[in-house]
C-alpha cells in the first residue's frame, strides 16, 4: 500500500500557531485538519526566552509529536510580517519562528519552506488581484486612471477592508464542513484567522510551485 504524503501549513505568532494539514493527492490537496495551538506557560517565567522555549515545547507536545508518524513530507510557513516599529517585538517573533522551525526539523525531519504573506494571498486566491476603481475617499476613478492602474491585492475592495475576514470568507466557501470558533458574543475568534492563514499558505505555495493545479 502506497504511503500518504501530507503537507503541513503553519502561521506562527507567539500567541497562536495556526495549523492546516493537507493530504497531497498529486495535482491537488485535501484538507484533513484545520487546527491551532495557543501555548500558555504557567506560571509565567521571568525570562521571555524561557517562555518562548516552553511555548515551543508545548507546540511539540500538543501537535508535532502526535502527527510525527503520519507521513508529513513538506512544511510551509508563512513568513512573519515585520512591520512593527518595536524592534523587540520583531526580534521576539523571529526568535520564536526559528524555534518552531527547529522543532519541525527535529520532530518531523523536514526542513520548512516559506512563503510571503503577499504571495500567500496572490497565489492562494488570484482573483483578489484587481485594479483599483475608486479613490480612498470612495470617489470613482476615470477610465483612463483605471487603465493605468496595476492589479493589487484586494483592489476590488474598499481601502479599509478587513483583509483577514475576506480570506476567512474564501476559505469558508471552500471548506463548508469546518466548524468555526465563536466567542460568547457570537463573533469569530481571532484563532480562526490564524488557521485560515495556515490554510492559504499551503495552497498558495503548492500552486506557486506548480505541484497542485488551482
Amino acid at each position: 500500500m502506497e504511503e500518504s504524503n501530507y503537507v503541513l501549513g503553519l502561521d506562527i505568532s507567539t500567541k497562536t500557531i495556526g495549523i492546516a494539514l493537507f493530504e497531497d493527492l498529486g495535482d491537488r490537496g485535501e484538507l484533513k485538519l484545520l487546527h491551532h495551538v495557543a501555548p500558555k506557560v504557567k506560571p509565567k517565567p521571568k525570562s521571555k526566552l524561557q517562555e518562548l522555549c516552553d511555548k515551543a515545547n508545548i507546540f511539540e507536545d500538543e501537535f508535532l509529536n502526535k502527527y510525527a508518524d503520519i507521513g508529513i513530507s513538506r512544511v510551509v510557513i508563512e513568513e512573519p510580517l515585520l512591520r512593527s516599529n518595536n524592534v523587540y517585538t520583531v526580534a521576539t517573533l523571529l526568535r520564536f519562528n526559528g524555534m518552531i522551525c527547529r522543532s519541525v526539523y527535529e520532530t518531523l525531519g523536514v526542513v520548512p519552506e516559506f512563503i510571503s504573506s503577499y504571495d500567500s494571498r496572490a497565489y492562494g486566491f488570484p482573483e483578489l488581484l484587481q485594479k483599483r476603481k475608486f479613490k480612498k475617499n470612495g470617489e470613482p476613478l476615470s477610465e483612463n486612471a483605471i487603465k493605468k492602474n496595476k492589479p493589487v491585492l484586494f483592489g476590488d475592495y474598499p481601502y479599509d477592508v478587513d483583509k483577514k475576514s475576506v480570506i476567512w470568507e474564501k476559505v469558508a466557501e471552500l471548506e463548508p464542513k469546518i466548524v468555526w470558533l465563536y466567542d460568547k458574543k457570537k463573533m469569530l475568534k481571532k484563532e480562526n484567522y490564524d488557521m485560515t492563514d495556515a490554510y492559504v499558505c499551503v495552497i498558495a505555495y503548492m500552486n506557486k510551485e506548480g505541484y497542485w493545479k488551482k
